[in-house]
């Protein structure tokens, strides 16, 4: 019997390797731009580029954005990899169970993507030479990887199979952190602890603990409260209403995103939330509550150029370029100063602060290399960054510095970004659990009910 045995189990393990599909992935540049170091999440298989591809990335080379990083750093990676070897051939990758790389040359194949679409243009070289990898390696799955939707369908057009690059990609967005949670039939003593004392030991109110720094509208049959749970001290604490510079919050979401803002203890905030819920407001006046404990407020959004024209292009020095992009931030601050008198000594000290640049809006482009200490940074629109952006602008974080960042993931302005792939949804993903951080989704509209009407009918 045991001689038997260990044979059929051989056969059925080479039969198994043998079935094991060999695969090629083709990287297009809005793969490149939004991570330089994609090349290396393919595990053992094989991975190339065309040639197109490392001529749009000169493009992109200079500049101070992210893409301009991530060009850079993949033409050195590109440069450091073929020290010994030539672009042409199949180069082993490093590391154990890696694949091989190599740069894509010309068409060989009998299809010609540039004839069958009428156009010469740099997509078309791209299919043309993932056309020309599946004719020269017919014994592998060829797949091209772009974050271009139109590109993939083009590819499936032609017969070629395509996919999104998935790493950094949140698998299922419905379920994601939302950092709040309705708890009803908890037991009255626990409300009455909160209202008395202001904290209740977590195991009262549930079987176990939640994520740190969780916020919870608890109910009973009779009364309700507003809570949060304290990592450090492992205790349910009654959250009041706070106000910063005027502005109250008109819900319990609200008072929970300003109650995460104003905490000392939490360095990193999360707000998402549809239009008009009052996401940067409260990310301002949170800021501005607290001018005498952070040196500066800095704030910033991602520059989304109309009709692809960067900044560079646009006439004026820097501040008039991203002057329009920033009146958002302007509107909420004007907003914050017509809730005093104007001629008062709130009004006039927001002044104070833009006129000796503590209250600064900056382009996110020029934060690489800096070191941020003592502020409280605010990105606004932060669902239009990559993953690798968030990480940039948080690796940035000094001693005493707060980084809040708002957005909403459903409304994405860049083609390469969607609401799986976006900076936002992966930090909220990632992050969550972590004692210094805290997230709040917004549900409820609050800037009128006309803007609540476009959001929930339209």
């Amino acid at each position: 019997m045991q001689t038997t045995t260990k044979p059929r189990k051989r056969a059925a393990k080479a039969t198994t390797e043998a079935q094991k599909v060999k695969k090629a992935f083709v990287l297009d540049t809005s793969v490149i731009l939004y991570d330089h170091s994609a090349v290396e999440h393919f595990g053992e298989h094989d991975v190339a580029i065309p040639i197109t591809v490392l001529e749009e990335l000169d493009n992109f080379k200079k500049g101070n954005d992210i893409k301009n990083f991530e060009a850079r750093e993949f033409i050195r990676y590109i440069d450091n990899l073929s020290a010994e070897h030539m672009l042409q051939t199949w180069i082993p990758l490093a590391g154990s169970n890696k694949g091989r790389f190599k740069v894509l040359m010309g068409n060989g194949s009998p299809i010609d993507a540039e004839k069958i679409f009428n156009e010469d243009k740099a997509d078309h070289k791209i299919l043309n030479a993932t056309l020309s990898l599946q004719h020269e390696m017919p014994d592998h799955r060829v797949t091209l990887v772009t974050k271009d939707i139109n590109l993939r369908l083009k590819a499936r057009a032609l017969n070629l199979s395509a996919e999104d690059y998935e790493t950094g990609k949140i698998q299922n967005v419905t379920n994601l952190y939302r950092g709040n949670d309705l708890v009803e039939d908890i037991p009255q003593a626990v409300i009455t602890k909160l209202y008395d004392k202001g904290e209740c030991p977590v195991e009262e109110a549930m079987p176990n603990p939640p994520s740190d720094n969780h916020y919870f509208i608890l109910k009973s049959n009779k009364s309700s409260a507003l809570a949060y749970y304290n990592p450090q001290e492992r205790i349910l604490e009654r959250v009041d209403k706070p106000h910063a510079v005027g502005i109250k919050p008109r819900n319990a979401e609200q008072t929970f995103a300003l109650h995460a803002i104003l905490h000392p203890d939490i360095k990193l905030v999360s707000i998402q939330g549809v239009a008009g819920t009052g996401k940067t407001l409260l990310a301002l006046a949170g800021a501005l509550e607290q001018r005498e404990t952070y040196r500066q407020i800095y704030l910033a959004r991602p520059i989304i150029p109309l009709s692809n024209r960067d900044l560079g292009f646009l006439p004026g020095d820097v501040n008039s370029k991203i002057g329009p992009y920033m009146e958002p931030l302007w509107d909420n601050l004007k907003f914050i100063q017509n809730q005093f008198p104007e001629h008062s000594k709130e009004s006039n000290r927001i002044k104070e602060m833009v006129e000796d640049d503590r209250l600064v809006i900056t382009p996110l482009a020029y934060i690489r290399g800096r070191s941020l200490s003592n502020i409280i940074f605010i990105v606004d629109e932060a669902q239009n960054l990559t993953p690798h952006e968030i990480k940039t602008i948080i690796s940035r974080a000094g001693e005493n510095t707060k980084i809040i960042f708002t957005g909403d993931i459903y409304q994405i302005d860049t083609p390469y970004l969607d609401t799986q792939s976006n900076g936002l949804s992966y930090l909220i993903d990632k992050v969550k659990n972590h004692p210094l951080y805290a997230h709040v989704t917004l549900q409820r509209g609050e800037r009128s009910e006309l803007a609540n009407l476009a959001n929930e009918l339209l």
